[in-house]
């Protein structure tokens, strides 16, 4: 899951603040920020409001997948010199961060595949018409001889059981290699489907 837009509310929990306007692009991955000024925040309770904010990324909002590219930036908090403890500044740092995502407008990501398949020239048609059916993007067709090279991008869920499916098309003509290539956002409908199942899930286990 990654957060587009991610703008954290100043002021989100008890203990300390965290900055707007924290969005990355992609592929960044997380950035975690001490702009405490001033000591509003001991220096050695820092490290426990990272380690709540890591530990709420790790599932994030969306079908419980963990949140990526987020940057989180402290700059203000309290502190008391009795009820303060290391507990308290890492339960503030995970309900802070698991509120502002809940705002920041995040997306689901799903990785892609570049795809290379080898078929006899006759069964390229049929080839073609299953990658388009598992979502794939057709980058290249090209001819070696009587057979046809095929390299696609493709959602790694949807490769599932290729290798039967290839044999079935091909008469067992054909091969095919894949690796991975990028992350990229779930189509909408289908993000929608997924994030729903996730909850008739959770609302299952806690059923039973």
């Amino acid at each position: 899951m990654c957060t587009r837009s991610c703008t954290l509310s100043s002021s989100c929990c008890p203990h300390q603040s965290v900055a707007p306007g924290l969005h990355r692009c992609r592929a960044q991955g997380f950035e975690f920020e001490n702009k405490i000024v001033g000591g509003a925040i001991p220096r050695n309770f820092v490290p426990a409001v990272e380690k709540g904010v890591v530990e709420a990324l790790h599932e994030g909002p969306l079908a419980g997948y963990p949140a990526v590219d987020v940057r989180v930036t402290v700059y203000d908090g309290s502190y008391h010199v009795v009820d303060s403890s290391e507990l308290a500044f890492k339960i503030a740092g995970s309900m802070g961060v698991k509120k502002a995502l809940e705002a920041a407008h995040p997306i689901l990501l799903e990785p892609l595949m570049t795809v290379e398949v080898e078929v006899p020239a006759e069964c390229v048609g049929t080839v073609l018409g299953d990658l388009n059916a598992r979502r794939g993007r057709i980058v290249m067709v090209e001819a070696n001889g009587h057979i046809e090279i095929v390299k696609a991008l493709v959602p790694q869920a949807e490769m599932l059981n290729y290798a039967a499916s290839l044999n079935s098309m091909t008469g067992g003509q054909g091969s095919y290699a894949m690796e991975y290539a990028q992350y990229e956002e779930v189509p909408r409908e289908l993000a929608g489907r997924i994030i729903e199942e996730h909850k008739m899930e959770r609302h299952g286990a806690v059923a039973h």
